[in-house]
């Protein structure tokens, strides 16, 4: 699922960078604040997906998807749209359950790599 996006998009955080003149203290606190408040959000995705509760899905996967979006995460915010799609429709088409790998999965290969951007930027 959505395997044509990358895990990170590099070239927008480097254009985050550029945007802020090259504030790299200023990027690396919004890379932890995701960091730090995205397994909320996937803890939300997953306790809704579990549950196939459509509409207690909208919230967190709207979140997910801009979040991820702004700081280049673009499988992720992919995977975010396509949810929050699910949520306002007001039914998931497949078993929710069988979601969680994709998402799970693909929200550890993307704190794998914020991670990584994270070492190769220190402040």
């Amino acid at each position: 699922m959505h395997a044509d996006q990358p895990i990170l998009d590099v070239a927008v955080l480097t254009e985050l960078l550029e945007s802020t003149g090259d504030d790299v203290e200023f990027v690396r606190d919004l890379l932890d604040t995701y960091l730090a408040e995205t397994p909320e959000h996937m803890a939300a995705i997953r306790q809704a997906l579990e549950a196939d509760d459509a509409a207690a899905l909208v919230r967190p996967a709207h979140t997910l998807k801009s979040s991820s979006a702004t700081l280049g995460a673009m499988r992720l915010s992919a995977i975010g749209r396509d949810l929050e799609v699910a949520g306002r429709s007001g039914s998931l088409e497949a078993d929710g359950r069988a979601m969680l790998p994709d998402v799970e999965g693909t929200w550890d290969a993307t704190s794998e790599a914020v991670q990584g951007w994270l070492a190769e930027h220190p402040q």
